[in-house]
């Protein structure tokens, strides 16, 4: 590897943690929908969401709207005999089958977001989420079988731009555009490793491997927490993912293998390795 550009590497990771425009998804004030979609199913969520969000505002026009006509066609003045019919076969068979109709489309959607999310593709790319009381490791098989622990930064220790309660001093690297499979486990009780702006929430629990897949569409720093109650700690493990360009990422990768203890040599370390910038 040339070793001018790892040294512009080391030195462009630095200004990359400290700075706020690399991050590409993380909560915002007064935020009331979704973080920008980060993956295709993310934005298999969003439209979901959309849709769904489309036909209950339908839905509650037509039953508004028959209401209103209801109210105003037979009130007591405008219809002072009122009716004795007791069945009206069209319209109990309309009222029956339009909203059979209406599900059957929503579950046809669903079960496909269900499947596209559950069935991992091709993986370029392992890497073991492993939840301890109150943090996460990480090992990369596929990358040398390198493992680091990843813990919140105080607030004392935060640089310019890095977000309180969300920072770690080890990110999840990953390459983006690549297919990334993410399994999970545990050492302690159940943590839950989730990123709103993957469309990723698993469970990790101890003796027992979950897994997920994500691929993320632009470079940039993506944030998550631990999404299951697992202590006092629990609000104090977050989960930082930087994605990097392919070039980029195999830079850090060659660092990393000689900053991080290998997963068969024990415990992981906790030195912080330098990070590319995008």
């Amino acid at each position: 590897m040339n070793l001018a550009r790892v040294a512009g590497v080391v030195s462009a990771s630095l200004a990359c943690l400290g700075a706020s425009s690399a991050r590409a998804a993380d909560p915002a004030p007064w935020e009331t929908g979704f973080q920008p979609a980060a993956t295709p199913v993310m934005q298999f969520i969003e439209n979901f969401n959309s849709g769904i969000t489309v036909v209950i505002a339908l839905i509650c026009l037509v039953v508004l709207g028959l209401l209103a006509y209801v109210i105003w066609r037979f009130n007591e003045r405008a219809n002072p005999t009122p009716s004795r019919t007791t069945h009206n076969t069209v319209v109990e068979v309309v009222w029956t089958v339009v909203p059979i109709l209406i599900l059957v489309g929503i579950a046809i959607y669903s079960f496909k977001l269900l499947y596209f999310a559950g069935e991992i593709p091709h993986a370029d790319l392992t890497i073991k989420a492993i939840g301890h009381q109150w943090y996460w490791s990480y090992e990369y098989p596929d990358n040398g079988n390198f493992t680091f622990d990843a813990n919140l930064v105080q607030d004392k220790d935060l640089k310019p731009g890095q977000l309180r309660l969300l920072t770690t001093d080890n990110p999840v690297v990953v390459p983006a555009g690549q297919t990334v499979r993410i399994q999970m486990t545990s050492t302690d009780v159940i943590h839950s490793w989730a990123i709103p702006s993957f469309g990723v929430k698993m469970d990790a629990e101890p003796g027992h491997l979950n897994e997920s897949w994500f691929k993320v569409n632009e470079p940039g720093i993506y944030y998550g927490q631990c999404s299951e109650l697992c202590g006092n700690g629990h609000g104090f493990m977050p989960i930082m993912v930087q994605a990097l360009s392919k070039a980029d990422y195999d830079a850090w990768v060659a660092q990393a293998k000689k900053k991080f203890a290998r997963a068969a040599d024990g415990a992981a370390t906790t030195q912080v390795a330098t990070v590319p910038s995008n």
